[in-house]
């Protein structure tokens, strides 16, 4: 671990001492390079504010144990154990069924033993149903890449990597394309990720399945994995399929940072299914979003898994124009000037760029109700509004710029260094 990144970070935190996400970066940075008792100290100033974070009684208990605190280690993981389950218990306790059993106390075909049922007969229709329905549903979208404002790079390696060779196949056999892999996106939150992949599958009418953490991991041993497995089984099946991983950082964590086995036997998993070990995964396609490209595992993106990443920009000018247009076309408006509102929202994602329009639009609404007749959303409401919105792109910047300039391995962060430097942000 270069120390010049973990001074970095330790600069930001000390920018923003009661950020926790940041400060047990930096605690999973120091384990890596081999400094617990700093990384102790950056998890025990966590637990002063939130006594209950088990991220950080996690990491504190690992660096407990590398410090050689064996009895501290222990307090931590047991600390951590009776949280996890009191959690577990809880949402087990508040689940109340939708379909609760109707009283069938009063039923001559059900054979009744001290208070208890030997038999209910069984419907025709419960007979006949699915007993295995699929696990994992897709869906064909219909949305495409002209509904995508801007994003005229990521829009061409699309193409280069996925779209022109499924709408060319003998050209692909010329070349000898395969349509495995995939391609990583990365950037600030709000700036579409996910939206574009579901285009990229509506452009060709292939099936689209989306896959977050809650879907993948299980409290059981095992079970993780095995959800990994049968998701691509799907995504094979009902190929040409789209898959989508959404927050990969938090499925295909660093192995170095992942003290738990489950953890890494779900990276290993992933590995190997994306590996298509056994089986062909030709015409299943992995897309993956993180706003952490750097806690993502390195085997991840080896030629073959996800082995193209690509830099999501905020909207330029002409995107957020095109937001703006496509966020009001269905409201009243008098004379917006969508020109001068785009170049008011030079930080702004794409998600700000939609809350700013909510925001004109309720104060609009507001005065609407205090007049007692409805008008139109005004300039007024939009100059109203950038008073109390916000652009949320520049702290994600400033935490990239760090690994932009540090932790280039490969050349990586290339295109995100000139966006920077085109930005004038370093």
């Amino acid at each position: 671990m270069d120390p010049s990144i973990i001074a970095a970070i330790q600069t930001a935190v000390d920018n923003e001492p009661d950020n926790a996400a940041l400060r047990l970066h930096l605690a999973a940075l120091l384990l890596e390079a081999g400094y617990p008792e700093n990384a102790l100290a950056h998890c025990a100033a966590v637990l002063e504010n939130q006594p209950d974070h088990l991220d950080a009684l996690d990491k504190a208990a690992l660096a407990a144990e590398m410090s050689g605190d064996a009895p501290k280690a222990s307090g931590y993981r047991r600390l951590h154990e009776s949280l996890s389950w009191n959690r577990a218990k809880s949402l087990i306790e508040d689940y109340v069924p939708t379909d609760p059993i109707d009283d069938l106390s009063g039923d001559p075909s059900i054979e009744w033993i001290e208070g208890e049922a030997l038999q209910i007969p069984l419907s025709d229709d419960l007979l006949d149903a699915d007993l295995e329905p699929e696990a994992w549903e897709t869906e064909q979208p219909e949305t495409t890449l002209k509904d995508v404002a801007g994003m005229a790079e990521v829009k061409r390696r699309l193409n280069i990597a996925f779209l022109t060779p499924m709408r060319n196949p003998d050209m692909m056999r010329l070349y000898g394309k395969s349509l495995r892999g995939g391609l990583l996106l990365y950037g600030p939150p709000g700036c579409g990720k996910t939206f574009i992949a579901r285009a990229a599958a509506g452009e060709l009418g292939a099936q689209f399945l989306t896959v977050g953490l809650t879907d993948v991991v299980d409290m059981w041993l095992g079970q993780s994995e095995k959800n990994l497995r049968e998701i691509f089984e799907t995504a094979r099946r009902r190929k040409p399929c789209v898959l989508f991983f959404d927050e990969i950082d938090a499925l295909g964590r660093k192995r170095s940072l992942t003290r738990d086995s489950a953890g890494r036997g779900v990276i290993n998993q992933l590995l190997a299914e994306m590996d298509g070990v056994g089986d062909s995964n030709d015409g299943v396609f992995v897309l993956a979003a993180t706003n952490h490209p750097w806690d993502v595992d390195v085997a991840l993106r080896r030629p073959g898994r996800l082995d193209r990443t690509l830099l999501v920009l905020p909207p330029d000018a002409a995107a957020r124009e095109a937001i703006l247009r496509a966020r009001m076309q269905s409201r009243p408006t008098e004379r917006l000037d969508y020109g001068w509102i785009a170049s008011k929202t030079e930080d702004f994602s794409g998600a700000d760029v939609a809350h700013l329009c909510e925001s004109a639009a309720e104060l609009a609404m507001e005065d609407s109700l205090a007049l007692g007749s409805a008008r139109p959303i005004r300039m007024d409401d939009f100059k109203r509004a950038l008073k109390e919105v916000r652009g949320s792109v520049r702290p994600w910047f400033d935490t990239a710029k760090n690994y932009a300039l540090f932790a280039n391995e490969g050349g990586v962060y290339d295109e995100l260094l000139e966006h920077l430097r085109a930005r004038r942000m370093m």
